[in-house]
């Protein structure tokens, strides 16, 4: 099989290379399990990113990354969008995205509850990969349609691209 090296924050994986369409083909890089990358990626940004009230993701690929800044930034919580909408959620705000890494729409959902975390607060988007941009770009949207002010996205994607050393596109 096919591999791409990749070093982040010191930690070095060996990215399976998989087919995602008839001409397309990506390095598959899922941070979910690995703590070692996690915790390592997260030590390296935490310094890096602006101040803000609340960190937010997306389901679920970002959790562990947003779970361990939120921890060293001791924040008591951050904010999950969900794929879903959930019973137990109210009045639900709901935006769809087209992601290339799953190649159909997607959902996002903030519960009510959520959602006023975010209202007049200062907000930093945290995912694992951006491809596209679509999806941070949604995230993005959604939080601002609650009141909260989202950094510059240039101001937090440049972080995360320098500290992956070079990584070329497929």
């Amino acid at each position: 099989m096919q591999t791409y090296t990749m070093i982040v924050a010191g930690v070095t994986r060996h990215l399976p290379i998989v087919p995602i369409s008839e001409h397309t083909a990506i390095a598959s890089f899922v941070m979910l399990g690995d703590t070692a990358l996690t915790k390592a990626t997260a030590k390296a940004l935490v310094d890096q990113l602006p101040e803000a009230d609340v960190l937010v993701t997306a389901e679920a690929k970002g959790i562990p990354l947003a779970q361990e800044l939120s921890s060293l930034l001791n924040q008591d919580q951050y904010v999950v969008a969900r794929k879903t909408v959930k019973p137990y959620m109210s009045e639900p705000l709901v935006l769809t995205v087209k992601s290339i890494t799953t190649d159909v729409e997607q959902t996002l959902v903030l519960d009510e509850r959520d959602a006023q975390k975010l209202k007049n607060r200062r907000i930093v988007l945290v995912d694992d990969v951006v491809s596209t941009g679509e999806s941070i770009a949604a995230l993005q949207e959604l939080v601002e349609r609650q009141g909260a002010t989202s950094l510059p996205k240039p101001l937090y994607l440049q972080k995360a691209v320098q500290m992956i050393n070079k990584i070329s596109f497929i």
